[in-house]
């Protein structure tokens, strides 16, 4: 079952892997939406995970989650458990323990690793310990996986004692494929690097004299990440996607264009049959872009699952 599920990132990383979704927990409207529009209307949707009674839900066998971010993660105020959100690890618990699953897969930003000196991450450890499960976890980087973005997460897998007949490995990495295969957006999202701001912007104390715009524009795909104050060039690989990060930009052509919420759906490894379905349901590009940075990477879920099966016992029959 996917819990937290956003627009669905993990849910497709398993069942690339053959298995089959029951349903889903997400409250957030918007994401919601994109949901559904991507995997359709064939299970049901649980609501606040924090509100769901264990008993209501259907049998399923893998637990997968991207629980709440903002509260460990460096860009925020770093609240870990004294932030309603970063207690949702308990309510994901209460369901693992009252339903008896015997896998899971929770998704966390890198800095849950260091949140409060790593008390944070040795507390929930040790809470999923307690409920009989061997728990590991490693920091992947999703341009390890199959896609061109930086992209650095914690993942937590779980697999209850008596349910599997080998010890967990994680994933080995693979090469990164070229970025030019994911910036095909074909709408009109050149930039104007005339316009006011943008010139401001380069010739502010951090960036002023640093950037040669003529030969920026000979590169192509190369990527223009436009922080709050300072600009960073990134060749052949794109920067980490974030819900609130809206400023990249690349070459191509010898323009400057927007990156577009179709294209950050293929750098998180979704399928350009499902990211074009974004287009023809007329999402916001903002909101596709927020919705793809908050997303997981399906190909580092989809390579976690494939290894978590193989230490399934009849992992045939697995549900999500």
């Amino acid at each position: 079952m996917d819990f937290c599920a956003g627009i669905g990132g993990g849910r497709l990383g398993l069942t690339n892997n053959g298995l089959s979704c029951v349903a889903y927990s997400e409250i957030d409207f918007n994401p919601l939406q994109t949901y559904q529009i991507f995997h359709g209307n064939n299970e049901q949707n649980f609501g606040d995970l924090m509100k769901i009674k264990a008993n209501d839900l259907p049998d399923f066998d893998i637990l997968i989650g991207g629980f709440p971010c903002q509260t460990f993660s460096i860009v925020g105020k770093r609240a870990g458990f004294d932030d309603n959100r970063g207690l949702v690890i308990y309510g994901i618990c209460k369901i693992l323990k009252e339903k008896d699953i015997p896998y899971f897969i929770l998704e966390n930003v890198k800095g849950l690793v260091n949140h409060d000196k790593g008390r944070t991450l040795k507390i929930i450890i040790e809470e999923l310990n307690k409920l009989n499960y061997s728990v590991e976890y490693a920091i992947l980087n999703s341009s390890e996986y199959g896609v061109p973005q930086m992209r650095e997460r914690v993942y937590i897998v779980g697999m209850k004692k008596g349910f599997f007949n080998k010890s967990f490995q994680f994933p080995k990495s693979k090469p990164m494929p070229k970025l030019d295969n994911y910036l095909i957006d074909d709408s009109d999202l050149d930039f104007d690097i005339n316009n006011k701001i943008f010139q401001k912007y380069l010739n502010n104390k951090y960036n002023k004299n640093k950037y040669n715009i003529d030969e920026i524009l000979e590169n192509d795909y190369l990527i223009l990440d436009t922080r709050q104050s300072d600009l960073r060039l990134y060749k052949e690989k794109c920067p980490t996607l974030r819900t609130g990060r809206h400023g990249i930009l690349y070459v191509r052509d010898k323009k400057i264009r927007k990156l577009s919420g179709f294209e950050a759906l293929l750098l998180q490894g979704f399928p350009i049959e499902i990211a074009k379905k974004a287009l023809e349901a007329k999402i916001l590009n903002n909101k596709l872009l927020s919705q793809a940075g908050n997303a997981m990477t399906v190909n580092v879920v989809e390579a976690i699952g494939n290894e978590l099966l193989k230490c399934c016992i009849e992992e045939q029959k697995c549900l999500i």
